[in-house]
């Protein structure tokens, strides 16, 4: 059995490689298959199964989905959904836009910091043709980088664009429940991702109870006590163990997360999803 990275970013939202050339990459690299899980966004699907039907490579339309918990972001990605379901594409829309408007906070912060941060030299930083209005957080790490502010992604990051950081905000979103939901009515599998980042796994049992399919057990940055806490957690609560490298590309010299293919899961998984 060939080996799948099931967490993949492309150029359809802050990922710096084209979706064909994930697919691609990922045929140099022996993977099976990969999700193009774009943040709340399909745009590189298409093009991405044609890749992927070019390359002999499985590609499961993926996306992740950014919500909100009692004032703490939590990603949810979905698995092989409808990437056409009109419901989807509405709520992708909106949540967009609610990225957009963190964007502009994120810059007001900075500003108010004393760093001069325009919106038109962040989305200057947008590689490819994926939605416009598409930025993340990844762009304005660049813009800092650029002006010397910091001297790589984990930097900006841990100084300014994290979770602690100086100019981080949360507006509004959906929650992680609605995030499920969603993603059933695409016809998809509801897996939380990277669960070790967020400190709150009182919140899985919660999640299961409205229709958790799935859990990223293997991410970059979970440690092994981590994995293997939510390993057990899977098995206590009957979800599929999902794995992903979260890949997005390298800037600056830093991999943001990791390699195309760092952390995998057996191919079997795909028959289930």
């Amino acid at each position: 059995m060939g080996r799948v990275d099931l967490h993949v970013h492309s150029t359809g939202s802050d990922g710096l490689f084209s979706p064909s050339e994930v697919v691609k990459l990922a045929k140099e690299v022996g993977l099976a298959g990969l999700a193009i899980t774009d943040h709340d966004s399909v745009s590189g699907i298409e093009e991405a199964l044609s890749a992927g039907r070019e390359w002999g490579v499985h590609v499961v339309p993926g996306v992740e989905i950014s919500t909100l918990w009692q004032g703490k972001e939590i990603h949810m990605l979905g698995l092989h959904i409808d990437y056409r379901d009109p419901s989807l594409l509405e709520k992708l829309k909106r949540q967009r836009e609610v990225r957009q408007t963190r964007n502009r906070m994120m810059i007001e912060k900075l500003n108010e910091l004393g760093i001069e941060v325009t919106m038109e030299e962040v989305m200057a930083k947008k590689k490819g043709e994926g939605q416009a209005d598409n930025v993340g957080r990844p762009h304005i790490a660049e813009v800092l980088i650029d002006k010397g502010i910091v001297q790589s992604m984990d930097e900006a990051f841990d100084r300014y664009l994290g979770r602690d950081g100086q100019a981080y905000v949360t507006p509004p979103r959906i929650s992680p429940i609605e995030a499920i939901q969603l993603i059933h009515q695409s016809k998809g599998k509801a897996v939380i991702a990277h669960p070790g980042l967020y400190e709150q796994d009182d919140l899985i049992p919660l999640l299961v109870e409205n229709g958790l399919d799935g859990i990223e057990v293997n991410h970059p940055d979970h440690t092994d006590e981590a994995k293997q806490r939510y390993a057990e957690m899977a098995k206590t609560f009957g979800l599929f163990e999902t794995a992903g490298s979260d890949f997005h590309g390298e800037r600056h010299g830093s991999m943001y997360h990791a390699m195309l293919g760092t952390c995998t899961v057996d191919e079997g998984i795909l028959t289930k999803l």
